[in-house]
């Protein structure tokens, strides 16, 4: 399979318009089937000077070409990557794991970035206000900032490089990509797709390698003027420190532990659909994953019951099954994570109800394939309900009121997503004020964030910044305040105003 959906069998660095090869290599494999899927570079220092080089170059002119024709190349990305998004997805779920209806939506949220921020390119929008002294105006725009670094992961390969790269794009500057080594292709392919669209040699490069070799280099850069991450909360609070030695502006997207709350007059079967959705859809590898229940004591036991009679009619196995609705794990140190937080969770003393193991006979054997993992009577303050374990497992803690649900909910060092399901207009209402994550849902699981607005969330899981909306533009420009005086004489402000 991997031959007729891939043209090479090793990847190369994309510097300049150029694609270059690199001496040293690893294999990406398929989760799924533990199969060599390609080989891809592991780049060194040198090859994100050079990356930065052409950056630097080509951004100067890129800058000077008009914000609509820049974002021209961006409607043509998003018609390629339409035309193609049978393949692209089928490649994602080669190199991820992820099933096809999921990664077909993942490309669809690229397809939808490139034609959002290409409307962008009209807009751009900055301020302007009355000056305070005659004959003078005063306006703010924004301004590109040069050359900008992104480091994406592994399990949105795409998607979140689409967040980052085209509002990067499209406001003037250029990009130096580190995609996540385990999922490479997709960065081949966009490159690819890039130069079809006729961005000028320069403007996006893609160097291939480790986070300690490649990433670190893009972080101690000097002209990388910003570094745009998704990852890990203990890898973004050091390159935090890094950049903020620098003076270097930094954007984090980093860790969740993610709510649902059930209250005691919600539909059950809506929301049983939307913890399933939300816990075992992509395995529970995703940042807004739902990892915890938080359920109202009235309804517990109901909920627990649908909830295990509808995970054993979940279908595990690989993602290119139409038929598969949880795929797998996509490395050994993922599986292996997942197995200590198991144990953690029953030493603690919660009860397992369901999964908690790997899965290796028959058509598992090959690959990396985990149980989804119920545990009840948890307590808030147990490891499995404050930390981030990436996979399918999800904890039920009972409350006995709205008000300790939002408690519960808001105490971890995590601020990404939260849910609540009630008919309870006024709770509504009050959820919406009250939890303190970046998103909030009613009515509905902890994921599926669209591209028009902002994707973050406070406290550990980031540092203020959002991507994807028209906010992801504030982390790739700089605000420029403008006066103009045709008074013909000197005029003081604050000074000379009468």
């Amino acid at each position: 399979m991997t031959e007729t959906l891939l043209d090479v069998k090793t990847l190369k660095n994309y510097i300049n318009g150029e694609w270059k090869e690199v001496d040293e290599t690893t294999a990406v494999i398929n989760p799924a089937t533990g199969e060599e899927v390609v080989k891809v570079p592991l780049s060194s220092e040198r090859n994100i000077n050079d990356a930065v080089e052409a950056a630097k170059a080509a951004q100067k002119e890129w800058s000077l070409v008009p914000a609509p024709q820049r974002a021209e190349v961006l409607y043509q990305v998003g018609n390629i990557m339409k035309g193609r998004k049978e393949h692209l997805s089928k490649l994602l779920t080669l190199e991820n794991g992820k099933v096809l209806e999921e990664a077909r939506g993942e490309v669809q949220e690229g397809i939808d970035m490139a034609f959002y921020m290409a409307g962008e390119g009209r807009r751009l929008f900055g301020q302007t206000t009355p000056a305070e002294l005659k004959d003078k105006f005063a306006m703010s725009v924004r301004a590109p900032i040069g050359v900008v670094g992104i480091i994406t992961p592994w399990n949105f390969p795409i998607a979140i490089a689409t967040w980052k790269s085209f509002p990067a794009i499209v406001a003037g500057n250029a990009v130096v990509w580190k995609p996540a080594t385990e999922t490479p292709i997709m960065a081949y392919e966009l490159a690819k797709i890039y130069e079809e669209a006729g961005l000028p040699k320069g403007v996006v490069n893609v160097v291939f390698g480790t986070g300690s070799s490649v990433g670190d280099a893009m972080v101690h850069h000097d002209d990388i003027r910003v570094i745009s991450f998704t990852g890990s909360n203990e890898t973004g609070s050091h390159i935090a420190g890094e950049c903020g030695r620098q003076l270097k502006k930094v954007s984090l997207e980093m860790g969740g532990k993610n709510a649902v709350i059930v209250m005691d007059d919600a539909d059950l079967n809506l929301a049983v659909e939307g913890i399933l959705w939300s816990a075992f859809g992509t395995s529970g590898q995703r940042c807004t994953a739902c990892s915890r229940v938080i359920v109202h004591e009235k309804v517990k036991e109901e909920l627990e019951q649908r909830l295990l009679k509808e995970m054993k009619q979940l279908t595990i196995g690989n993602g290119m099954d139409e038929t598969v609705k949880v795929g797998p794990i996509i490395n050994d140190a993922g599986m292996d994570k997942i197995k200590k937080y198991i144990e953690i969770g029953k030493n603690e003393g919660a009860k397992m109800l369901a999964g908690g193991h790997e899965l290796t006979d028959g058509k598992f054997s090959k690959g990396n394939y985990f149980a989804p993992t119920l545990f009840t009577d948890t307590t808030v303050d147990m490891r499995i309900a404050q930390e981030e374990i990436f996979g399918p497992v999800v904890s039920l803690i009972p409350v006995s009121s709205f008000d300790e649900a939002i408690k519960a909910n808001n105490g971890v060092k995590y601020g990404l997503s939260s849910s609540i399901f009630t008919k309870d207009v006024n709770q509504v209402f009050k959820a919406q004020r009250d939890l303190d994550t970046g998103i909030v849902y009613v009515n509905a699981g902890t994921t599926g964030a669209e591209i028009h607005l902002p994707f973050g969330g406070s406290k550990g899981t980031g540092n203020g910044h959002r991507d994807s909306g028209v906010q992801a533009l504030d982390v790739f420009t700089e605000w420029k305040a403008v006066y103009v005086d045709y008074s013909g004489k000197l005029q003081r402000a604050q000074i000379d105003v009468e």
